[in-house]
């Protein structure tokens, strides 16, 4: 029997108003699935296009339709994610690392893919009763793209277009109007903890219980899972120095010189925020978080890292400590 939001945790609202349009067959043309990133609109996505794609097909063709769409290779389905442009070509996020591109900013979703999408849906369906087009990430588009998209979501024909972004105001209010938007919100502690207890990991108990990574997560499992996967890159030093933070200004200042050398800017914001949580698991003390929010603004202004970490080290220092 096919059930494709069997595996959506804690999003019973958008899971009835999609299966509610199957049931009365009244569905749109286009769909906005908002919400933070890893709380499941991407497997709601699949399971949605696979009702879309097996309806009014045989129930025996839903399996092998669900399959082809978790594939990415039924006739009538296109995934468009956000890509790098190098050479003339555009490359996913993990072709661009495998060819060793250096990313000065972040994957989009860019024009040429827009055409494939209107050149996708110039054909009629090849087996289903439409097409479907999901477009990850579509608040990387620019005002090039967007208008663009616009244009085949004024006239889809026989498809059903998914956009996947954080909010509506991530888009242009176009795009929004002509979308009917399906909200996803931050799993409960104990939705996050099931859908974790399910990955194959081994050490997914110490996971679970490292309340700074869950704080980071926001009830979202996969910026849970992304966080941890971070956490485990933290040389053992580092580790220690949030357990242990300086206790002298030539330490600290030390320390500082460090983590402004070693640390690729990403990974200072994102040990500044595991440090802040930590430290707030450990302390419950809110005076030192003004410290940790004026290094976030230092490190996001561009300012010299390592000064930044200079004034966070000694604004931990307990009072009366001297350069010893």
């Amino acid at each position: 029997m096919l059930e494709p939001f069997a595996e959506l945790v804690g999003q019973g609202a958008a899971v009835e108003l999609l299966e509610r349009a199957i049931a009365c067959d009244r569905i749109a043309p286009a769909y906005l699935f908002a919400g933070p990133a890893g709380v499941g609109r991407r497997r709601a996505a699949q399971g949605f296009a696979t009702l879309l794609l097996s309806h009014h097909r045989p129930p025996e063709r839903a399996l092998a339709i669900e399959r082809k769409v978790r594939e990415q290779n039924h006739p009538d389905f296109l995934w468009v994610s956000p890509t790098y442009q190098h050479q003339g070509k555009l490359l996913s996020p993990a072709e661009a690392a495998a060819a060793g591109v250096k990313r000065k900013t972040p994957p989009q979703i860019r024009i040429e893919q827009i055409r494939e999408i209107t050149h996708f849906l110039a054909r009629p369906p090849l087996e289903a009763s439409r097409s479907v087009v999901v477009i990850e990430a579509a608040h990387t588009m620019a005002e090039g793209p967007a208008n663009a998209l616009l244009k085949t979501l004024e006239e889809p024909g026989q498809a059903t277009l998914i956009l996947i972004a954080p909010s509506p105001e991530n888009l242009l209010a176009t795009l929004v109007s002509r979308c009917q938007r399906i909200p996803f919100y931050r799993l409960s502690r104990a939705d996050l903890t099931e859908v974790l207890r399910r990955q194959e990991q081994a050490d997914i108990d110490d996971l679970i219980a490292d309340e700074a990574l869950l704080a980071i997560a926001q009830g979202s499992p996969g910026a849970a899972l992304l966080a941890w996967e971070q956490r485990q890159t933290l040389a053992p030093e580092l580790l220690n120095l949030i357990r242990h933070p300086p206790t002298t200004v030539t330490n600290a200042l030390l320390r500082a010189k460090t983590l402004a050398s070693d640390l690729e800017p990403e990974t200072q914001l994102w040990f500044l925020d595991y440090w802040q949580q930590e430290h707030w698991q450990q302390h419950h003390d809110p005076e030192p978080l003004a410290a940790f929010e004026a290094t976030r603004r230092a490190l996001l202004g561009y300012g010299q890292p390592r000064l930044a970490w200079e004034c966070l080290m000694i604004a931990l220092l307990s009072p009366g400590e001297t350069p010893g």
